[in-house]
């Protein structure tokens, strides 16, 4: 139950207790915070409080009257023996420094919060978000490898990506470990905030409900109150956590089903990619949802055009009264470029017209930019990471190369259309890999091992590339050694996978993870002992992230934030500067 501060007293004065340890608050210390935007204050005390005893300040001032409203206090939160304090969509448009300090009456806990504006006058018009899920520099170098040449010791030419004139290092870390994964790591994009493993749009709380806890406001929701369209376009499930960090605030990545909700309740107005089941009511054969809601049913009501095809996306963009479009293109993930450009394997007998992120990217802008207010676009080439985990050194440098073909054609877009777009190329975290050297089957050599070629012996790679910078095949004499650092026991063939994905190692009769003997009849194939858990909880079957920096490539109006080092949080910062989201004139000096 929840009560205002006051009426509360008598109910609990009889029951409450004063622990010794400290209070906890959201959002945490250290945060900075756009003005204007909204967030949840949310205290938890470590036991039942007196609320007679209970105050809150904000720089010496009961939160009340900062806020304009008092905050409710739970008595017992879940039913535990802990109280907690909520003020759900608070906000702060003055900016500067805010010392807010909690107090049970016997402990007092203070955090600071670095609250800050941004230019009167708008910088962009549009932006473009790029994020390359999982996209590393081992990726980035063998990209420009295959698809550009090298000649003489120099590239033949840059990527796209790379011939920007802004570039920074960014953190990945959050607030509970020093490895991320995609979720956490969009959201501090996506907020400005940091926060942990598995959260979008909230700090984790101890809230037992993943809905309920203390959320913190996207840019898709600054953006639509600032009347600008919005989209979010992968080759992900659409539900997956880069783009669910559009528009999602729950504790668990997994909550598909209320981040479908979510996406439905933001009113974003393009969004694509994969992942439908969760959008079919439960009676329908296939769905994965636990109610019978027929989200496409309610998406085509709200006046979405509805694109389950290729052919049917381009000619949505194409009708000049589309501004809003709902694409989803297959069950599951779409299929990579290499599968699906190339080899047509993946699902790409099941789903034979999917668009790719380049076509999904081009069709959002056509739509996006019929708003007169501009737009935000959040772009991801997300297998790049999931080909990773499966250890596929091949089909996540494809679908790096069509990262840089996407990047390609909204530069060209952006030069086209008055240069008021920034556009912005990242990943969300990293993976350990790296170019090490080639593979050469030329080699008198009998084992595979020994064909590897290191420094001198490298030589130079046989890829010819064609006019999208992919190479026409992967399965050439000499090829790129591309090699992971943290694995699981597994077979390396040495070789392109042109039957499918990699499927590194499996759960033996005894639960251990052992290496897949698919791969062992392969001629030279070599068991690998790999140096990730391969028993318990942690146990793992494929690559996983590293903690390394990515990086940040940029230009366009507002680009010039972009240098040095920064934390991935910052990034929300230099868009919000550039589209200058904060109040403005008199609604800036409020608190």
């Amino acid at each position: 139950m929840r009560l205002t501060l006051s009426p509360l007293a008598v109910l609990v004065a009889a029951v409450f207790s004063l622990p010794a340890a400290a209070q906890t608050i959201y959002p945490i210390d250290r945060a900075d915070i756009l003005s204007g935007s909204r967030f949840d204050l949310k205290v938890e005390f470590p036991g039942i409080v007196d609320p007679a005893k209970v105050s809150v300040t904000i720089n010496g001032q009961d939160h009340a009257k900062v806020f304009g409203k008092p905050a409710e206090l739970v008595a017992r939160e879940d039913g535990k023996d802990v109280s907690s304090l909520l003020l759900r969509d608070a906000s702060i448009s003055k900016p500067g420094n805010y010392t807010v300090t909690a107090s049970d009456g016997t402990t007092t806990k203070s955090v600071e919060w670095t609250v800050y504006g941004t230019p009167a006058k708008r910088a962009a018009k549009n932006v473009i978000l790029f994020i390359g899920d999982g996209f590393s520099i081992g990726h980035r170098t063998a990209a420009r490898l295959l698809s550009k040449g090298v000649e003489n010791g120099k590239i033949k030419g840059k990527l796209a990506m790379d011939d920007m004139p802004y570039m920074a290092l960014l953190t990945t870390q959050g607030t509970d470990s020093i490895i991320t994964d995609s979720a956490n790591a969009a959201h501090a994009y996506t907020t400005g905030h940091k926060s942990c493993v598995n959260a979008l749009g909230v700090y984790c709380s101890r809230a037992a409900s993943t809905l309920d806890h203390p959320k913190v406001e996207t840019l898709t929701s600054i953006a639509k109150r600032k009347g600008m369209a919005v989209g979010a376009v992968t080759n992900s499930e659409i539900e997956d956590a880069t783009p669910a960090a559009m528009v999602a605030h729950t504790r668990r990545r997994s909550d598909f089903n209320d981040i479908v909700k979510m996406f439905y309740d933001s009113k974003i107005d393009v969004m694509m990619g994969g992942g439908s089941p969760n959008f079919l009511p439960k009676s329908t054969a296939g769905s994965k949802r636990s109610d019978e809601v027929d989200y496409i049913g309610l998406f085509k009501q709200a006046g979405y055009a509805l694109a389950t095809t290729k052919t049917e996306m381009l000619a949505a963009a194409d009708g000049a009264k589309t501004t809003r479009l709902l694409g989803l293109y297959n069950t599951s993930n779409v299929d990579g470029a290499l599968d699906l450009k190339f080899l047509k394997k993946g699902s790409v007998a099941k789903f034979p017209d999917q668009p790719d992120v380049v076509e999904e990217m081009d069709a959002a802008i056509k739509i996006l930019s019929r708003n007169k207010n501009g737009f935000v676009l959040m772009v991801e080439s997300a297998r790049i990471d999931k080909y990773s985990h499966s250890m596929d050194p091949e089909r996540a440098i494809f679908d790096t190369i069509m990262l840089d073909n996407a990047v390609k054609k909204a530069k060209d877009w952006a030069k086209a259309n008055g240069n008021n777009t920034l556009i912005l190329v990242t990943a969300d975290h990293s993976h350990p890999v790296s170019v090490i050297g080639t593979v050469d089957d030329n080699s008198p050599e009998a084992e595979m091992r020994n064909k590897v070629g290191i420094y001198e012996g490298a030589g130079i790679p046989d890829y010819q590339p064609n006019d999208e910078g992919y190479p026409v095949s992967v399965d050439v004499p000499r090829r790129l050694r591309f090699v992971f650092g943290a694995t699981p026991d597994y077979y390396d063939t040495f070789r392109p996978f042109l039957d499918g994905e990699f499927v590194p190692a499996i759960k033996n009769a005894d639960g251990v993870m052992v290496a897949n003997e698919k791969y062992k009849d392969i001629p030279g194939a070599v068991l690998r002992v790999g140096n990730l858990p391969n028993k318990g909880s942690r146990a793992a079957n494929q690559g996983i992230h590293s903690g390394d920096d990515v990086i940040l490539t940029a230009m366009g109006p507002g680009a010039e934030r972009v240098r040095g080092q920064m934390e991935n949080s910052d990034l929300f910062r230099v868009i919000a500067e550039a589209l200058s989201f904060a109040p403005q004139g008199k609604a800036a000096g409020k608190q």
